[in-house]
């Protein structure tokens, strides 16, 4: 496990920070580029842009691929370099953010023996999971994204950004920080009627935060609940509007549970039928045994999978 807070080495307004070997930057932009709706990041010639939601500063950073070795960070908009406070918070969620600090040369064993992970793992290697570091941000994009199309998830939560959300402006871009708890738990159902949101998933998301305002629900709360010999998916399921596709999705992208399984993904089963060339979609009891060799890594099979369909 690298030191996120020790591996980097700062050169002006430039971060160096060190990946590991079998980590591809043009497959995660690849990744990134899914949707052109996307508002949270920019994506521009092969570069990332974001405002990385660390303070006081919230910089907004550009992040290249360095060749094999590193990523360069450099921040932007500001004559000053921020803090180092600010550049180490920054490397951490950059770290977390790329899943920079699992090792998964376990992993790559296990696909490279099972006939449907091998082609898509071979085709796709050097992606890693791209998080959502934030509990609030990760739970309200997989409430919105239940039981619609991708493409008015992405549109969904850009209006939810757009309204709710904090905005920076640098070279006719914005640059948004995501909606706070405190902000949404303050709503009511009706003031998220007009953003064509449906009213029980905005009862989902105000819900959910007014957990995480008030104390009740965090992402170390979670991790300790599952580090303890618990599980986070049964206390993430108790909440109203979270059954286990939504408690899954959490677990993988936000909490970095590598067993998190979304068994009941329609887009798992549609890559799945994909890859396999059948007529229909597998249950999910196919599934169940065609994946029992994934034990401990499901996450990440799932991840390889979905990628298949962009």
């Amino acid at each position: 496990m690298s030191n996120p807070h020790g591996n980097m080495e700062y050169r002006g307004p430039e971060l160096q920070v060190p990946v590991p070997e079998d980590f591809n930057f043009a497959e995660t932009v690849g990744y990134m580029s899914r949707s052109g709706n996307e508002c949270m990041h920019y994506i521009d010639d092969g570069t990332i842009y974001k405002r990385i939601p660390v303070g006081p500063e919230y910089p907004i950073v550009k992040i290249s691929g360095g060749g094999e070795e590193a990523l360069h960070v450099r921040f932007q908009g500001t004559a000053d370099p921020p803090s180092a406070s600010t550049r180490s918070a920054a490397v951490q969620y950059i770290r977390e953010w790329f899943d920079l600090d699992t090792d998964l040369t376990p992993f790559y064993a296990m696909a490279h023996a099972d006939e449907l992970l091998r082609p898509t793992v071979d085709r796709f290697r050097g992606l890693r999971i791209v998080g959502i570091p934030d509990l609030f941000e990760a739970l309200c994009w997989a409430i919105i994204g239940q039981q619609i199309n991708l493409a008015f998830a992405y549109t969904l939560k850009r209006r939810f950004v757009e309204r709710y959300g904090r905005c920076a402006e640098w070279k006719g871009r914005s640059y948004w920080l995501f909606p706070t708890p405190e902000r949404i738990a303050g709503l009511a159902a009706d003031d998220l009627i007009d953003l064509q949101m449906t009213a029980k998933k905005s009862e989902y998301l105000i819900g959910a935060a007014k957990l995480i305002a008030e104390g009740k629900l965090s992402k170390e709360l979670l991790l300790n609940e599952e580090h303890g010999g618990g599980s986070a998916e049964q206390r993430l399921v108790a909440i109203r509007g979270i059954g286990p596709w939504t408690a899954n999705y959490v677990m993988m992208r936000c909490l970095r549970i590598p067993s998190a399984f979304p068994v009941q993904d329609v887009g798992l089963h549609n890559a799945i039928k994909h890859l396999t060339g059948t007529e229909r979609k597998p249950t999910v009891e196919e599934i169940k045994q065609m994946s029992a060799s994934w034990t401990g890594w499901e996450a990440y099979a799932t991840f390889y999978l979905w990628r298949v369909l962009y």
